[in-house]
């Protein structure tokens, strides 16, 4: 059944509606979003470890206070070379290379320690993003799906969501680790020698120059980067479901083409993304080395006049380059967070979609719905612009069944779509047993519905778990006899394993006819209150479509039910045939009154029949 665009909190016009209520597929719509604002969004979902990050944040204190101890010791080994007039004190010497042995281990123990734990963190924060996603997915109206490329939407599920995982592995213990090492570091450069350590902020300034200069370019080139990649799984998406069509239109050449744009494209502004990103460590070397040289200079002249011994010099090497390896880190977490960011804005941008209308607290609940069905000067549109249904109205009592014809786009897709509240109408009323469907319960309304789209889609599993989807608590025995009255059970007869053959997606390894008539076993084992049959006998052959007639006919008896049908001698039998052009009701009545009239639907038939007709 056709969709419409949901409604969105986004400048960018969704894109426009095919006749019918069909859509052409949208490419990602982006919506910038704040960096500092996204990045504390994201804090969010990492604060829920709040105790297990503290555990790592103790061993990464308790690393770091052994980091910042090794230069001093190591300071003090070289210092006790030149002791008691130049001869060296071993066991002093000895004393120190113990220590420093013992820290060198109990880091690396510690380092694994904190990589071992943060990476059941990381891995529960993003499945706890992943399950937020997935489940504001199935909260969004159907419309929405329609307004965008399903590879799109699949590339956020994975691609956006695992940048934002390695973002977290990456960045979140070195983020911790370099704050404490950069404080104690500048605090034992200041204990050691403060003119030294002036002498080596000199160079800071340079540091965040050029972090800010990069950054603010790799933001943007990242984000453009995972919205190419979004393009890319669209357009591959897209390919391989309509593959048949492509061969048969001998398009292989076409779609390979179409293919390299969207790859290239990606290419480049990945290639530029990582450019710029591979600038910023280099340059970083360079401007840390001309340092260290201000340093060593800087110290030779105080070590000369006595000021300082080399054992002090060494260690505040040491810490110096302490101190500028977490700016580093820092400059390339920045880095990585651009790139997380930008997947993360395009997940958040897709959890703030807005959802389907809530219900009304006062909403009542469908029990033992009998089907009768009003419109009231029921308008409707997809767009403001462009009016759909125009002031229609209608009665359908209990158990009647109403057929709707009329050409492509004329509204008929859109009627069902409204009384099943996919959308919501502009202006006017639905009632359902009297009362308006928007003070009912989605949930009770939507369990009263049965549908057969002309569009059959089965799910991967057995033929035995497609029909039972609408009733999983059937038994066996239910579930053959509803194959039996939907023609399918012959079929399935002569399957290997009968009715636990497995299908693959959407029932690939099945004809079209066959996952038709599963479809329709799968309504008739629900046995819903109302029935929307839209083109449901399409893709089955006329004997099977005969066969399948009298079992529908069996259905729908005491059901109401509405039809879409452009094969008029499927609705021949109909209650009410509605003839539906332009938005409005043109015509309505039984299938003979509407012959006498020689209006529409008699030319209608006529033209579709008239070999038989003058046959006759």
């Amino acid at each position: 059944m056709a969709k419409g665009p949901v409604q969105q909190n986004n400048p960018v016009t969704p894109p426009p509606l095919r006749p019918g209520g069909h859509h052409r597929r949208g490419g990602p719509v982006v919506k910038p979003k704040n960096f500092t604002g996204t990045l504390k969004r994201l804090w969010g979902y990492i604060g829920k470890e709040r105790r297990m990050l503290t555990f790592i944040f103790l061993f990464i204190l308790i690393d770091s206070v052994l980091m910042l101890l090794n230069p001093f010791l190591i300071g003090k080994a070289i210092d006790a070379m030149s002791l008691n007039q130049g001869k060296v004190n071993f066991s002093f010497l000895e004393g120190m290379i113990v220590i420093l042995t013992t820290a060198y281990i109990a880091d690396a123990v510690l380092t694994w320690l904190q990589g071992w734990l943060m990476a059941g963190v990381g891995g529960r924060i993003v499945k706890s993003l992943r399950d937020a996603l997935f489940k504001k997915l199935q909260k969004l109206p159907v419309s929405f799906f329609d307004a965008r490329s399903h590879g799109e939407l699949m590339s956020r599920l994975s691609n956006d969501v695992d940048n934002i995982s390695n973002t977290i592995s990456q960045s979140t213990t070195q983020l911790m680790s370099g704050i404490v090492i950069l404080t104690g570091s500048l605090v034992m450069m200041i204990f050691l020698s403060p003119i030294l350590t002036l002498a080596s902020m000199v160079t800071i300034p340079l540091v965040f120059l050029l972090t800010k200069s990069i950054a603010k370019r790799t933001s943007v080139l990242f984000k453009k980067q995972q919205i190419e990649l979004g393009k890319l799984n669209g357009q591959i998406e897209e390919t391989i479901t309509g593959i048949e069509v492509v061969k048969a239109f001998n398009h292989e050449e076409k779609v390979i083409e179409e293919f390299g744009q969207v790859n290239r494209s990606l290419r480049e502004v990945g290639l530029k993304a990582q450019i710029w990103s591979g600038f910023l460590m280099p340059i970083m070397n360079v401007i840390n080395n001309l340092g260290f040289a201000i340093v060593a200079v800087v110290g030779g002249i105080l070590a000369v006049k006595g000021h300082i011994t080399v054992g002090v010099i060494a260690s505040f090497i040491t810490y110096s380059r302490q101190f500028v390896r977490p700016l580093n880190d820092l400059a390339n977490i920045f880095n990585i967070l651009q790139s997380g960011v930008a997947g993360a804005e395009r997940v958040f941008e897709t959890i703030d979609e807005e959802e389907e209308t809530t219900d009304p607290r006062d909403a009542v609940k469908l029990e033992q719905p009998q089907g009768h069905v009003v419109f009231e000067n029921v308008s409707f549109g997809y767009r403001p612009d462009v009016p759909i249904l125009k002031n229609i109205s209608f009665e359908a009592e209990a158990g009647t069944s109403i057929a709707l014809v009329g050409p492509t786009g004329a509204g008929k897709t859109t009627v069902v779509n409204l009384l099943t509240r996919f959308y919501d109408v502009t202006s006017g009323r639905i009632l359902l047993d009297g009362l308006d469907i928007r003070d009912y319960t989605r949930d009770s309304l939507g369990r009263c519905f049965g549908f057969v789209l002309q569009d059959t889609y089965l799910f991967s599993g057995t033929i035995k778990e497609n029909i039972k989807y609408g009733k999983p608590d059937a038994a066996v025995e239910e579930v053959e006899r509803a194959a039996q009255m939907a023609g399918a059970a012959g079929f399935i007869s002569r399957l290997p394993k009968g009715y636990d053959t497995v299908l693959t997606e959407n029932g690939g390894n099945l004809s079209q006819g066959e996952r038709q008539l599963l479809a329709i076993a799968r309504v008739i084992l629900a046995k819903p209150a109302l029935l929307i049959l839209d083109e449901a006998t399409s893709s089955i052959d006329t004997r099977t479509e005969l066969y399948i007639q009298k079992a529908l006919l069996a259905l729908l008896e005491n059901r109401t039910s509405f039809i879409i049908a452009h094969r008029l001698n499927t609705i021949r039998d109909a209650d009410i045939i509605m003839v539906i052009d332009n938005g409005q009701i043109i015509e309505k009545g039984s299938h003979d009154e509407l012959m006498r009239q020689h209006g529409r639907y008699y030319q209608m038939f006529y033209n579709q029949f008239k070999n038989v007709e003058s046959a006759t």
